[in-house]
């Protein structure tokens, strides 16, 4: 089982590679950024939308905030740079409600609807929130790749590279 130390690594690790990730999305045109490249969610503008989507709606069902108004595939912002601003604010509130959370809470059990067949699931809290972390490096693991694609290098982008990983 996870704990709230992993919760607080893996939201400081997901602000800093989005950090990263958006910064060199910014140097593309947004023709570039929407152009249909064949990833799930077909263009990097999309996969972008998607992965603010998905950590929107695990966030909504973890605090209780509902999320109103958007689909899985659903283009929350057309704009980049309010795409972008979105994404931090996000970013800020996971690290935030990671640093509220109790080892007790990850332990229990979590009912949820899934927004994709519509079915109530029970599953431990902890294996939700790990798959909260997997689905955005799953998601910007493509990112990455249609960046190189275009001679676009992200860099490291392993957790020991993390700044300030070990800093106390």
């Amino acid at each position: 089982m996870i704990d709230h130390r992993y919760c607080q690594l893996m939201t400081h690790y997901n602000q800093w590679m989005n950090h990263k990730l958006y910064a060199l999305c910014a140097e593309l045109s947004d023709a570039d950024r929407k152009h249909d490249r064949g990833a799930f969610f077909k263009s990097i503008h999309g996969t972008l939308n998607h992965l603010l989507y998905g950590d929107r709606a695990w966030m909504s069902r973890f605090t209780g905030i509902p999320l109103t108004g958007t689909r899985v595939a659903q283009e929350l912002y057309t704009d980049f740079a309010e795409l972008w601003h979105e994404r931090n604010l996000t970013d800020r509130a996971m690290i935030e409600w990671a640093d509220n959370l109790s080892d007790a809470w990850l332990a229990q059990p979590f009912e949820y609807t899934s927004n994709i067949d519509r079915k109530a699931r029970v599953l431990p809290t902890w294996v939700l929130v790990t798959h909260l972390f997997n689905h955005q490096t799953h998601h910007r693991g493509q990112l990455t790749t249609l960046l190189s694609q275009l001679g676009y290098d992200p860099g490291v982008t392993d957790i020991p590279w993390l700044p300030n990983l070990y800093d106390d």
